[in-house]
């Protein structure tokens, strides 16, 4: 038997073992809630569970994805029409909240090779037998990325394999500059809008991004329709706004996209791309790489065609022509609301958007119906005895696809009532069959856990949370394995952006969740006219038994977050966690350290240059500035009281309020820790972000960045920035404890 067979076993060992425990532990009281209203409250929960029915998930997404819904067509509009004459119907004070907001879409897209020979790209994807939405054509969307400005331009093709920065530091070695030419990136590494970003910043007058079936075809497995996954003609549409910098209308930064608000010029917006992209799809991408020239690309940048991949850099040469209408299209967000009994102004807001670029069964359609049948279940609920003491706020975000707009929008508007009486967002975004995914603000942690601890897997004797750590503890890697087995709580992930969470997280400084299942649904159909409901109900979640899953996960967290007693925030988890991130950064500059001298030895001594090829180009990099001895003492003194002010609000919360005043007085204390971790200044260079913990990568765009200002500053070897960001983070933790003992006080 192999070593990781023998670790494995052992693994599960563990794990039972620990399952066992679990169940023989009698129940504990609610995170919140005392050990009489957890006992009101788990049989309010087992009612809402048996409310819940797989075939409203079903008839709804049939209805929803019956035709294409994007932006500003006559059926998103329909669909909203829809959802909200449900809500009304269920007894929610519901309404159309309306923005005006920038829209362009194609009217001229071509892409043609020119030399060595000419050839004419397709740009269509072609309708599937068995599949009717796909035939939609008049309706459809064509593939294009939202927000490339127009442009018409010829040069010769370069490949840059995922375009992200480490790619061009990787082409400037092998002598090969992209100014003045086209790139081509395949798809994965960073989000789309970085690709054409960094392009831009290297010089280059044009962006094609595809993509290869290495990361999304038939390498993963068999396409649509026998598998899952994307064919040969399959695009990924999507916007490539430079979100990174603000998310939601371009015209409008800050302030809500009314009809009457003040607007930017079309030309003066500056998260519009400053050079044309298109994406296409493997099929049209494999004659342009086949002909590219120069050196062969090494073996990370080679994906799956049936060709040897090239840098390119004189042949071929391809013409881009862009060309959109630049409109101010209406989007309509549904707001449904039920309103608290005992604590009216303190709400639990619950969104997913509806908007898709295509037919959207799976996105975002699988995460919507599931929030609308917990709603629908939560009304149900409010016809007896029972009703919530926090408002519960339903949102079906719009314009989600084109760069967060609808929630942005609607967050930037209602922004001064939203820091005051907004306690928790909770989102959700697309859903499938697979493992239960958490993400958010880590004050939240606890509580999420807890819940997760109490669903159960659809397609196992283990709950959702159970499954999920076995997950951990088998395929993760060696910390994550250990963190599984040891940590009581499995750590959930910090939120960057790419979901209606942004706004509320990051701009306002409002305590968020993201949660879905996945990891065994497949894949392919991401943005494109594949998303179809033949697909998702062929693949994804046939039997709509994790869209069930989700509407309890969320349904058992909004209803307790509606209900407790006092409000679920805990600190010692997000002390850890923030703990760990100090380390993380200064490990970060203890690293590059190392590596920048090991780099300038080689660099100097002549090693590197003499193990290259003498007959390829090669240029031997500058050396790199020595990173200088930072002084992390603000920061892990602003840790340690962290740390200490936790522990106490942890001892302090064994207490109750003993009247529903104090207890106000206390969840309003806990609500509003989340904005003392932000600053109106927000981050470097882009101020929409204000969050100090979490925040979308600069050059990654979803992926995060934690403790940003200092990690990015140290990315970039801007050691005067780094030195000034520990300032201001060390500040905004401090400021942060001494909230939390507020609440302790109070708590006491």
């Amino acid at each position: 038997m192999n070593e990781k067979l023998i670790r494995t076993g052992l693994s599960f060992l563990m794990l039972a073992t620990l399952t066992i425990q679990s169940f023989t532990q009698s129940n504990p009281a609610l995170f919140g809630f005392d050990n009489a209203s957890s006992s009101t409250q788990r049989s309010l929960e087992a009612r809402f569970d048996a409310l819940l029915s797989a075939n409203n998930l079903r008839d709804w997404m049939k209805r929803l994805s019956a035709r294409p819904h994007h932006l500003g067509s006559a059926y998103n509009k329909d669909n909203a029409d829809f959802i909200v004459s449900l809500f009304r119907s269920w007894g929610y004070e519901t309404k159309l909240e309306q923005f005006e907001v920038l829209f362009p879409t194609p009217k001229t897209r071509i892409v043609e090779m020119t030399a060595p020979e000419r050839f004419t790209l397709r740009l269509k994807e072609p309708a599937v037998e068995g599949d009717p939405t796909t035939a939609q054509q008049n309706e459809q969307l064509p593939s294009y990325n939202a927000y490339s400005i127009d442009g018409d331009v010829t040069a010769p093709l370069v490949y840059v394999n995922y375009g992200i920065p480490a790619d061009y530091d990787e082409l400037e070695k092998r002598g090969i500059d992209v100014k003045g030419r086209i790139v081509i990136a395949r798809y994965g590494g960073s989000w789309r809008g970085i690709k054409p970003k960094v392009a831009a910043e290297k010089g280059a007058v044009g962006c094609i991004i595809y993509s290869d079936p290495r990361n999304d075809g038939f390498y993963q497995g068999d396409v649509y329709p026998k598998g899952a996954w994307r064919g040969e003609h399959g695009v990924q549409r999507g916007s490539v706004m430079d979100m990174p910098l603000y998310p939601g209308d371009p015209l409008t930064k800050g302030i809500g996209a009314t009809k009457d608000a003040k607007r930017l010029a079309v030309k003066d917006a500056p998260t519009l791309t400053k050079i044309p992209v298109l994406p296409i799809s493997y099929s049209d991408a494999l004659p342009l790489l086949r002909n590219l020239d120069g050196a062969v690309v090494p073996d990370p940048w080679r994906g799956a065609l049936p060709i040897t991949y090239h840098f390119g850099g004189k042949s071929p040469t391809v013409r881009m022509k862009l060309d959109f209408n630049w409109d101010i299209k209406p989007i309509y967000n549904v707001i449904a609301t039920m309103r608290g009994a005992e604590r009216p102004d303190q709400w639990i807001i619950r969104g997913n958007h509806r908007d898709a670029w295509v037919n959207g069964a799976d996105d975002p359609i699988s995460g919507l119906v599931a929030l609308m049948e917990e709603a629908r279940a939560v009304s149900e609920l409010s016809k007896s005895s029972w009703k919530p003491k926090r408002t519960i706020i339903y949102a079906a975000w719009d314009a989600e696809e084109q760069g967060l707009i609808g929630s942005t929008e609607w967050v930037e508007l209602h922004a001064d009532e939203l820091r005051s009486k907004a306690a928790v967002y909770i989102n959700t975004d697309s859903n499938g069959r697979g493992f239960l995914g958490m993400g958010g603000s880590h004050t939240l942690e606890k509580f999420i856990n807890s819940v997760g601890r109490d669903i159960p897997d659809p397609q196992t004797k283990l709950t959702v949370w159970e499954r999920t750590r076995a997950n951990q503890v088998v395929n993760g890697s060696a910390a994550a394995r250990d963190e599984a087995m040891n940590r009581p709580d499995l750590r959930i992930s910090p939120l960057g952006s790419g979901s209606d969470y942004t706004p509320f997280l990051q701009h306002l400084g409002i305590a968020s969740l993201n949660i879905g299942f996945g990891g065994e649904d497949g894949g392919g159909s991401y943005h494109s006219i594949y998303d179809s409901f033949e697909h998702f109900t062929r693949f994804a979640d046939p039997r709509f038994a994790y869209g069930v899953a989700l509407a309890k996960v969320c349904g058992h967290a909004t209803l307790r977050l509606a209900s407790a007693d006092v409000l679920p925030f805990e600190f010692t988890n997000f002390a850890d966690t923030v703990g760990v991130y100090a380390t993380e950064v200064s490990r970060l500059a203890d690293t590059m350290r190392e590596g920048t001298k090991a780099t300038n030895q080689i660099t100097n001594n002549g090693s590197l240059k003499a193990v290259q090829d003498p007959t390829l180009t090669f240029v031997v990099p500058k050396p790199l500035e020595e990173v200088p001895f930072l002084n992390f003492a603000p920061l892990l003194n602003a840790v340690a009281k962290l740390n200490a002010s936790a522990k106490a609000y942890q001892t302090a919360a064994g207490n109750r309020p003993g009247n529903n005043a104090a207890a106000m007085e206390l969840d309003r204390a806990l609500y509003l820790t989340e904005r003392e971790l932000t600053r109106r200044e927000g981050l470097p260079r882009r101020d929409w972000f204000r969050h100090h913990i979490y925040a979308p990568g600069f050059y990654t765009g979803y992926g995060v960045k934690t403790l940003p200002g200092i990690r990015e500053a140290i990315e970039q070897r801007n050691w005067r920035e780094a030195e000034g960001q520990i300032v201001i983070a060390a500040q905004v933790i401090e400021k942060y404890a001494a909230e939390i003992d507020k609440a302790a006080r109070l708590a006491k």
